[in-house]
C-alpha cells in the first residue's frame, strides 16, 4: 500500500540517491529514558540539528533545486527561519540566485545565517502566513521559482530522507517522536515507514495545526503563536500532508511551551546537545509524560533546529 502516487517509497529512495552528495548523513545518540528520570527504555535521537544549514530543511532544499527546472529568475521561499536558511544554502552552494522572505518573528541567529549565505532577503509581517503572501507576489512578477517549505513534493520527498537514513542507522525502533509545524517532515518520514513505525506528532499547544485538521478532517486554520513560532507555527498543516497523516501517523499530542524549554534545558545537561524550541519539541513529548512508552519500547526521536544563540537554560 502506497500513501500517493508522488510520495511514495520508491520516490524517496530516488531522491535520496540524487541528494546525497549534497547533505550529511547525521549520526544518531543512543540513551536511556532513565538519564532523564524517566522510567528506562531505550531512545535513539537523530541529530538532525548537524545537517548543513543546522535542519533537516536542507534535504528538501536540495530535493527540489535538483528535481525541477529551475529558471534564470532563480528560486524564492518563504519561511519561518530554517527553510530559508536552507534554501539560501542549498542555492548558494549550487550557483543559484534566491530570494528569501521571513516574517519579524524569526530569530537573528537565522536571519544572519540566510544573509551569510548570500540570498536577498526581505523580513516583513508578524506570521509565515504574511511571508508567504511576500513570496507569492514575488513569484508573480519575477517569474522566480517557489520552494514551499512544506506542501511540496519534493520537499516532503526530502524530508523523508531523513526516515530512510534513520532506518539504516537504527532498524529496530518501535516509534519515532517527531515535531510539527507544516507537516513537511512527519508526512514524508509517515509515507516512508507506511505503518511499519508508529509515528508520533507533536505540536505545541500555541500551533496545533495537525490536531486541529485532524479533529476536523481537513486542513483548517489554527492558532500560530508560542516559543516555536518561528519553525513550527504555520497558519495550517499542508494539503498533500494531510492524507498520509490520516493513514499513517498513529497520534498526535500537545506540549506546552515550559515543557519545550525543560526539554532544551535536558538535551543541553545530559547530552550537551543544543537545540533551539523547534527542535526540542519531539523530545518535550516524552520529558512531559505527554508520551508514555511502553515498557521496553525502543523510541527515535528527531531532533532538529540549532539555528539557535546560546543560551544559558539554568535559568
Amino acid at each position: 500500500m502506497t500513501t500517493s502516487p508522488d510520495i511514495t517509497r520508491e520516490r524517496i529512495a530516488g531522491t535520496e540517491r540524487s541528494i546525497r552528495p549534497h547533505i550529511r548523513r547525521t549520526p544518531v545518540v543512543e540513551s536511556d529514558a532513565a538519564e532523564f528520570g524517566l522510567a528506562a527504555t531505550p531512545l535513539v535521537f537523530k541529530l538532525e540539528q548537524l545537517q548543513h544549514a543546522g535542519a533537516f530543511k536542507t534535504r528538501g532544499a536540495f530535493a527540489n533545486l535538483l528535481q525541477r527546472a529551475v529558471p534564470e529568475a532563480g528560486v524564492v521561499a518563504a519561511s519561518g527561519g530554517n527553510h530559508g536558511v536552507a534554501v539560501a544554502y542549498a542555492a548558494m552552494k549550487l550557483g543559484i540566485p534566491a530570494k528569501i522572505f521571513l516574517p519579524s518573528i524569526s530569530s537573528p541567529a537565522k536571519i544572519a545565517r540566510i544573509r551569510g549565505y548570500g540570498a536577498d532577503l526581505v523580513v516583513g509581517g508578524e506570521r509565515y502566513a504574511d511571508a508567504l503572501a511576500a513570496s507569492e507576489a514575488w513569484v508573480a512578477t519575477s517569474g522566480a521559482l517557489p520552494v514551499h517549505a512544506f506542501d511540496q513534493v519534493e520537499t516532503m520527498l526530502g524530508q523523508g530522507t531523513l526516515a530512510l537514513e534513520l532506518e539504516q542507522q537504527a532498524p529496530d525502533l518501535d516509534s519515532l517522536l517527531v515535531g510539527v509545524g507544516g507537516g513537511g517532515l512527519i508526512g514524508g518520514i509517515a509515507a516512508w515507514h507506511e505503518g511499519r513505525v508508529s509515528v508520533v506528532g507533536v505540536e505545541p499547544e500555541a500551533a496545533p495545526t495537525l490536531t486541529r485538521a485532524l479533529a476536523a478532517g481537513r486542513p483548517v486554520d489554527a492558532e500560530a503563536g508560542g516559543i516555536a513560532a518561528d519553525s513550527l507555527a504555520p497558519r495550517r498543516v499542508g494539503e498533500l500532508v494531510f492524507p498520509i497523516a490520516q493513514r499513517h501517523v498513529a497520534r498526535v499530542v500537545l506540549v506546552a511551551d515550559d515543557a519545550i524549554r525543560r526539554a532544551q534545558a535536558a538535551l543541553w545537561e545530559t547530552l550537551r546537545i543544543v537545540a533551539e524550541p523547534g527542535g526540542a519539541a519531539a523530545f518535550a513529548a516524552l520529558l512531559s509524560g505527554r508520551y508514555v512508552p511502553r515498557a521496553g519500547e525502543r523510541v527515535g526521536i528527531v531532533v532538529s533546529g540549532g539555528n539557535t544563540v546560546a543560551v544559558d537554560f539554568s535559568r
